[in-house]
């Protein structure tokens, strides 16, 4: 957390833990009018391994506590990892 700085783009990894795990194909967006698509061509969080990948910029740092935008997880979700987004115009 240590060189992490206002502005920064990184990639959290998410264990979407609240996931069921024995879904192949979900109704988009849960819209039942839609058809039914395949679950890795859809950005669901029910499927066989479900980790979140997630594209934030840091807003604040605070010690250990980061504030991000953008980030499509539940309170409590567990992060696998934190990454940078190479090719960011900050990258070292």
């Amino acid at each position: 957390m240590r060189d992490l700085r206002v502005g920064t783009e990184l990639l959290v990894l998410t264990w979407l833990d609240r996931a069921r795990r024995d879904v192949l194909a979900v109704h988009p967006r849960g819209d039942a009018n839609r058809p039914e698509t395949g679950v890795f061509s859809t950005r669901s969080p029910h499927r066989p391994n479900p980790i979140g990948l997630h594209r934030v910029r840091v807003l604040t740092v605070d010690g250990l506590r980061v504030e991000v935008t953008d980030l499509e997880a539940l309170d409590g979700s567990p992060i696998l990892d934190v990454k940078p987004v190479l090719g960011a115009a900050d990258e070292r």
